[in-house]
Order: C-alpha cells, then structure tokens, then sequence
C-alpha cells in the first residue's frame, strides 16, 4: 500500500512539474497565450524583510499540496496555505491577496493570532486576516546590582515564558558568577553596565567615572565575550557629562518597584502590577534580593496574560522607533515620543540630555495615562545604608 501511495504521490508530482512549470515556462518562451487565460499574483516587495516567498514544492513532504494544483485557497489537516498560478505557494512571511494581509509559516500555512517578526508583533484573526488595530504592550523589566545567588532561578523563569530583561551589572559580581552572565546573553537578555561598585558618580572625577564603567566592561567581555551595550549610574546620579564619559546610552526607569526597600514578595508583586504599566514603561527590580526574584515569578506569567511582552530596553526603543545615542532614558510612552521627550525618536529634541545635577532623576513615576509625574531619587536605586560592598543587603 505504501508503495501504492508513494507511486500515485510520484505520478501526480510530475504531472505537477510538467502543468505547473514545465508548460508555463515553454509557454513565455514560445510567447503565445494558446487562448488561456492565466491568473496573476502580485510579487511581494523583495525589499520587506516581512514579506512571504514563493515555495515551490519540496518532494514527499509536500504530498498534500502536490494533488492540489489549482491556484487559490486549499486545507489539509495541518492548516490552510495558498497556491499560486505557477504552482509555488507562500510562505515564511506576510503576503497581501485580494486586498487581505496574510501571514505563512515558513511551511506555508496561514497563521493566526500573535505573530513576530523581530521586535514587532502583528495580530491575525481566525480567519486570518491581519488586524491593525489590535497592538501588543510592551515592557521592559530591568535588574540592578547583580548578579546574585537568585539570578539563575529568574533566567528559569524568563526562559519558560520566552521574556526577555536587561540585567544592569556591577563589575565586582560579574567576576563571580560568569556563568550567570553567558546565559543572560544566550536567553536574549540585555548586559547592561552598573559600574564596578555601586560608588556615588558625583563623588568621582570624569577618570574615576570612565574607570568604574571600563573595569565593569572589561569584567563582562572576560565572561561572556561583550562589553554592555547600555549602562545604569548607581542611584540615578547622572549627567551629561558622565554619560559622554562612558558613551552608552543611560538608562533610568519609570516604575519603581521599591523592592530594594521593601524585600517583600507581596509588596514587589502589588507594587509592580498596580502600578503604571503604560506600553512603553521601564521597570526597577534588584534581582539580589530573593523576594524580589520571587515576586518576579508571579509577575512575568501574570504580564504576559495579560497580554504583554517582555523585551530588553534596547529591543523596546526599536519597536518605538528609537535609535539610541548617548543620552538618558526613562520610558517610551507615546506620549513622551509625541512631545519629543525621547531621544533618536523621529528627530525629535533630547530634554533628558540636560545635566542632572541636584540629583534628581529623569525617570518618572507616571500616572495611568502615562504623563509624567514626580519622582524621587531618594533610594530608588538602593540606599546608601541598603548598599554594602555591591550585596545590596
């Protein structure tokens, strides 16, 4: 019977090849019509990374499709995929036909629901037709002074959901957790740069400064191959000069869990998911601190069905179409991109490159409409008497 089925499989294969591509290609070489008239389908645009290709059949893998050979919709058991008029069907991509947006796995069948490409996600109804409307909220959750003893228990974690954070590094415990270290970077996650030991940037010269980042870096290339793409100042304290001096873009934040003063696992949960999750948010937890890892495992799966999606700082900047420079962030709200509060946004002017120097922070704690609101720089990073020797304890 199998012999039976791979031979009629066989027979129709050919006769494929011979109506599919054999005849239409002597056919345009031999330029007449023969009096048929044959359906046309848009290419895609070669240029959209996006866009589906046009599969031509693979063998036995494809029995299905072969005994299919009239253009238009068809469905098997593994799904619905779409024939073309030279017998080649979509796939690996997003494809508009008659006037619909569609999206194909790379095997050719039309998808539904969330779908991603990059950073960006699309959403495709049950019929499979691609809804505008329906955006994916993004966060970025962000971790400051590790790595610790609890950091592999959150990898667990970000790795189970497929979520992405950027880890903000001090030098000190980079050199005693490298392995840590290597799968951050092999999850997806972001390195980021904290300084070496959590000193005051103010306290410092411009040398010292470049000094406390350098070390950091030289720690984190030593452990997993690269220096950090962004960098944190201990307790906010930036400005201008200090981010010049590291050259990274800074990062501060705009949800403070307070976790670093509570140790709580209730408090860190409550804080972070009653507060303001805006599309664009940038939250502060500590993850050397053990209620705050343990809050996080309830807060990244709770998120997610929610509806959100967890990337790294940097990853949330593409998305918003944010090119990076040497400048401080402290969300991606659309209302800070529409007023020009972001830098490398569209063009727009960089109100958080002005010197931070009575130590006040850039980031905000915003209201549920995503205005900026006040902010404290008192701890949001750690106190000073909550910080011995990089333990955060």
């Amino acid at each position: 019977m199998k012999l039976v089925t791979y031979a009629v499989a066989a027979v129709l294969a050919v006769i494929f090849v011979v109506r599919g591509i054999i005849l239409p290609i002597a056919h345009r070489v031999g330029g007449g019509n023969g009096g048929e008239t044959q359906e046309v389908q848009a290419e895609p645009v070669a240029a959209d990374p996006n866009a589906a290709v046009r599969q031509p059949l693979k063998g036995q893998g494809d029995v299905a499709k072969v005994s299919s050979l009239t253009p238009g919709w068809h469905e098997d058991e593994n799904g619905r995929w779409y024939q073309n008029a030279d017998g080649t069907y979509y796939a690996g991509g997003f494809q508009e036909i008659e006037g619909v947006e569609y999206s194909f796995d790379e095997n050719g069948y039309m998808q539904t629901g969330w779908v991603s490409k990059g950073v960006e996600d699309y959403y495709f109804n049950e019929d499979g037709s691609y809804n505008a409307e329906k955006k994916r909220p993004m966060l970025a959750i962000t971790l400051d002074d590790g790595p610790g003893q609890y950091t592999d228990t959150l990898l667990d974690c970000l790795e189970e959901y497929g979520a992405h954070a950027t880890f903000f590094m001090l030098g000190q415990n980079v050199e005693s957790y490298p392995d840590t270290v290597k799968r951050m970077v092999e999850l997806g996650c972001e390195i980021g740069n904290h300084s070496w030991d959590h000193e005051n940037m103010y306290n410092l010269s411009l040398d010292g400064v470049a000094q406390e980042f350098s070390q950091t870096d030289n720690a984190l290339i030593e452990a997993c191959g690269q220096a950090a793409t962004v960098a944190r100042a201990p307790y906010g304290n930036w400005s201008q000069d200090i981010i010049d001096t590291v050259g990274k873009p800074f990062f501060m934040w705009s949800l403070d869990s307070r976790d670093w003063d509570y140790k709580d696992v209730d408090k860190d949960y409550n804080e972070v998911m009653n507060g303001d999750l805006t599309d664009g948010t940038i939250i502060l937890m500590h993850d050397i601190h053990e209620p705050s890892v343990q809050a996080l495992l309830r807060i990244i799966p709770e998120l997610i069905e929610k509806g959100y999606k967890l990337v790294t700082v940097s990853e949330l900047a593409e998305a918003k179409g944010v090119t990076l420079q040497n400048a401080s962030y402290s969300d991606f709200w659309q209302s800070s991109l529409d007023n020009g509060l972001v830098a490398g946004y569209n063009g727009g002017g960089n109100s958080s490159s002005a010197e931070n120097t009575d130590g006040d922070s850039d980031g905000f704690e915003g209201s549920s409409d995503g205005d900026a609101g006040e902010f404290s720089s008192d701890g949001g990073d750690g106190s000073e008497d909550d910080f011995e020797d990089g333990s955060g304890e």
